[in-house]
């Protein structure tokens, strides 16, 4: 064997014996992210199943048409249930407004510079500020009108609907600009090059093209505001409240808050009729995704 083929075979050697211990490597991370996945899988079954278990026996018609009650047997979520669709409904056109407004802006109308990128940079670290400070911001501004009684809006749905808003906003903007820079440039210059003026172009074609992004970041970011009790204890929303809203300016009820007072009691049977409004919300929850994930296939395969 000549001195070449000798040096061939040492580094083919030295090669798979490098590959197999990648390969190797590659195995066993391979298991211990399986791992990672199947405990927190296991968690979340278990906290569903326990969940279903003490709640499905309290999901009865009664549960869904009486209000809140100091009677485990009575206590149902009419008030509750009906005040989250308000909130859900005021906080909705707020959001879309302002969150795709503002993307719009910043990545279409505004000039590269150093403002315009702290803008962006504190809008994308107010998306990890925690949901107790936004409270104290709406307590401060909007239940309370900075000491102003003229524009306090006190504990209604317009306040609870302003306070969620600002705490899910960045999330929106955030999504939107993403889903507005992914429209390819060569779709804007065509617009442009048909006659189409910027504003023109943007409304029939950028947001078209970008509808499945922001209707994504839209609804799971409205999952996680209807999710949230933090803020609501903050701003001072009651826990028992014997009538339904028929305004924005008037008290609600908010199903995370009746849950929330719920597991407080020491009743045992509270934990159960908590667990049965713990699967009511669970179920808009997964409504409101199973309809961000319809709209994001629909528009995408559209567009």
């Amino acid at each position: 064997m000549t001195e070449t083929n000798k040096n061939v075979l040492v580094d083919q050697q030295t090669v798979e014996k490098k590959l197999s211990g990648r390969l190797t490597t590659n195995k066993v991370n391979k298991w211990a992210f399986f791992a990672c996945t199947m405990v927190g899988l296991l968690v979340l079954a278990a906290l569903l199943i326990d969940t279903l278990i003490k709640g499905a026996g309290h999901l009865t018609p009664s549960f869904f048409t009486n209000f809140s009650s100091s009677t485990p047997s009575m206590a149902g979520i009419k008030g509750a249930f009906i005040g989250t669709i308000w909130l859900m409904v005021t906080i909705i056109p707020i959001t879309i407004t302002l969150g795709v407004g503002t993307a719009i802006y910043l990545e279409e109308y505004a000039k590269e510079n150093a403002l315009t990128n702290f803008i962006k940079v504190s809008i994308s670290n107010l998306a990890g500020v925690p949901s107790v400070v936004f409270g104290l911001l709406g307590l401060t501004i909007f239940v309370r009108g900075m000491g102003i009684d003229s524009i306090a809006l006190g504990n209604s749905v317009l306040a609870a609907a302003l306070t969620m808003s600002l705490l899910i906003l960045p999330v929106i903007i955030v999504a939107s600009q993403e889903a507005i820079r992914s429209v390819p440039s060569s779709v804007k210059e065509a617009s442009y090059g048909l006659g189409a003026n910027k504003w023109q172009t943007i409304r029939r074609v950028v947001l078209p093209a970008a509808i499945p992004g922001i209707l994504t970041g839209f609804i799971l970011a409205l999952s996680r505001a209807l999710g949230e009790t933090a803020p609501l204890i903050l701003i001072g929303i009651p826990t028992i409240l014997l009538q339904l809203p028929s305004t924005i300016f008037d008290q609600f009820q908010a199903l995370p808050m009746s849950i929330y007072s719920w597991t407080k009691l020491p009743q045992e049977e509270f934990q159960n009729v908590a667990s049965a409004g713990i699967i009511v919300l669970l179920v808009i929850l997964l409504l409101m995704n199973a309809i961000a994930i319809f709209l994001r296939n629909k528009y995408s395969k559209k567009y």
